[in-house]
């Protein structure tokens, strides 16, 4: 089961007694542990809300001590939900068979939430295969959909080619994704597009990518590096390359002729080596040295 799945229970206020949610990614745990909290009626959080993390070094508790909680008569009627967080691999095996025990029948008005820090193994999925058991990681395919929900949560629409700009620029790093958005909630307008994310990573500056883009074609060096002087301020050089990556993927179509598809092959060569610069520091100045190459490009051929 997938991210969305979880956010369906979610919506559905958790309606099973116990959950097992699992996640690789700090991140994405934290998000989940939020989107539960929030389930619970703000007036009730202080009762009926009980959060029992394993890695915590001041707060130690026994896994019997939770149980006692969980068995305990919610407050003013309302349901009781308790939270365990950690690497559930690491109960002790005694604890597990309380923690089994307690699933196997389950208190009244109560919903018991599991946490699972890392990656789940084969045979610790098989050890709470009574569990509504749901994977919170991101595959790289669903970002787009996720990127879409969080800025839909805070009353905003995003169009799916902004999305998938954002990643381009952005990267896949779910947490940098999340700071962008927020900063994208504030700019006061109720439906994202591309400009719109480009005016933002360019920082309100007189260029953005979209610049760099026409004068690269128009073979306007002087401009091509007034402009790169302008966007290194406040973009890192990945960001400049997905943007890119991005700018000249969405212009491949059917229909090119061959010196067409030739040229933008040799665009991609280029962009994917000043990659390989960067992450192995093979290089000097690897974007400038792009930015010479691609001025060069003609016909489909490039400078040596």
């Amino acid at each position: 089961m997938s991210y969305q799945a979880f956010l369906s229970e979610i919506e559905k206020g958790l309606p099973s007694p116990v959950y097992l949610f699992y996640a690789a990614d700090p991140f994405i745990l934290r998000e989940g542990i939020v989107a539960v909290k929030r389930v619970v009626p703000e007036p009730d959080r202080d009762f009926n809300l009980h959060i029992f993390d394993m890695a915590a070094t001041d707060d130690a508790f026994t896994v019997q001590q939770m149980l006692d909680v969980m068995n305990t008569v919610s407050f003013f009627g309302g349901r009781r939900f308790t939270i365990l967080t950690g690497n559930i691999q690491k109960i002790a095996k005694k604890d597990l068979e309380k923690i089994h025990d307690y699933i196997a029948s389950p208190a009244p008005n109560t919903v018991f939430v599991i946490f699972h820090s890392g990656t789940l193994k084969k045979d610790g999925k098989t050890k709470f295969d009574v569990l509504k058991q749901i994977s919170l990681d991101i595959r790289e395919a669903e970002i787009p959909f996720w990127i879409k929900e969080r800025v839909r949560t805070r009353g905003v629409e995003i169009s799916d080619r902004a999305a998938n700009y954002l990643i381009a620029t952005t990267g896949i790093d779910l947490g940098l994704l999340a700071s962008e958005i927020e900063k994208l909630s504030f700019i006061g307008k109720k439906r994202i597009d591309v400009d719109d994310i480009a005016d933002l990573l360019a920082g309100g500056r007189l260029y953005n990518v979209f610049d760099l883009i026409t004068a690269l074609r128009s073979k306007d060096a002087d401009k091509v590096f007034r402009i790169y002087k302008t966007l290194k301020e406040t973009a890192d050089d990945y960001s400049l390359i997905g943007a890119l990556n991005w700018q000249y993927g969405r212009e491949l179509h059917a229909g090119l002729s061959p010196a067409e598809n030739n040229s933008f092959l040799q665009v991609f060569e280029l962009l994917n080596s000043v990659d390989i610069d960067i992450k192995s520091s093979g290089r000097n100045f690897p974007i400038e040295y792009l930015l010479i190459r691609l001025l060069r490009l003609r016909e489909g051929r490039t400078a040596a």
